[in-house]
């Protein structure tokens, strides 16, 4: 058993717990990682979409009981009816987008000036919603969301393919623009990401099976463990965070970050495409 590779995968699975549901980026943080770490085989790309899977894990965990409710009441509530439809309605613009289009999007768009743009600019929407257009919420809770507002935000969320967007930030601050409440963006974000994250992970599991072995599963479990650890400690304090602060230092950082990525790709510390 390789120590150090499996050291490796924690410290990648931190990095994924912690950014998959902040609005900072996952998939530039894990490239960036990756490098500095050694990891960026095509073993290791599935990897890192694979412990997407402890993450999402984690929000099952923090939303049980809601989902409990969701699933037992299929059968007799309306109101949980509308809950899983608009959950699936809103996964639907992704789907489809990920299976015609994102490979065009690795292949042209995984690169660091890309990355770099997509958090400064990301960044910049951001402190434009906080600080001056200020929406209004009319939608207080994700119950009370229509399907047409499930398809808009999951339009939204097809923009977190583009590297350094983020999934996550597409969507709650997508949703807060189109009249959620931060909390409202919050929660159905979360949910989007059951169905999002754990297709992809399953399908990119799949389509590379051939290059998998037992030998990987430490490697793979460890991963996972760690993400899902990391994950539900910062989907706990995200919920709390956003009661009564704004995503404002998530901007400055995607900033921060966004020149970190140009300087390690100007200096060629940091390969950023294939």
């Amino acid at each position: 058993m390789d120590v150090i590779l499996l050291i490796k995968a924690a410290i990648m699975g931190i990095v994924e717990g912690l950014t998959e549901f902040l609005p900072i980026s996952s998939t530039g943080h894990l490239i960036l990682t990756g490098s500095l770490l050694g990891m960026t085989d095509a073993k290791s790309k599935v990897f890192d979409i694979a412990i997407q899977s402890g993450a999402i894990l984690a929000v099952f965990i923090v939303y049980w009981a809601r989902i409990r409710e969701a699933l037992t009441g299929l059968a007799s509530s309306d109101k949980q009816r509308r809950f899983v439809l608009n959950v699936f309605i809103g996964f639907l613009p992704a789907a489809i987008v990920g299976l015609t289009v994102y490979k065009a999007i690795k292949a042209h768009l995984f690169n660091a000036p890309v990355v770099a743009g997509a958090f400064i600019v990301g960044a910049l929407i951001i402190l434009w919603v906080e600080k001056v257009a200020k929406p209004q919420p009319r939608i207080q809770t994700v119950d009370d969301m229509s399907a047409l507002d499930a398809v808009k935000v999951g339009l939204v969320q097809c923009l977190g393919m583009i590297p350094g967007t983020s999934r996550s930030g597409a969507t709650i601050i997508g949703g807060m623009l189109l009249g959620l409440s931060r909390k409202a963006a919050t929660d159905y974000s979360f949910f989007l990401a059951i169905p999002t994250l754990l297709s992809a992970g399953g399908y990119s599991l799949w389509k590379e099976r051939d290059a998998l072995s037992m030998a990987d599963f430490p490697m793979f479990a460890v991963g996972f463990v760690v993400s899902f650890l990391a994950a539900w400690a910062c989907v706990r304090w995200l919920l709390r965070y956003v009661s009564s602060h704004t995503f404002v230092p998530f901007a400055w950082y995607r900033i921060a970050f966004g020149v970190i990525v140009l300087a390690t790709w100007v200096t060629g510390t940091v390969v950023w495409a294939d």
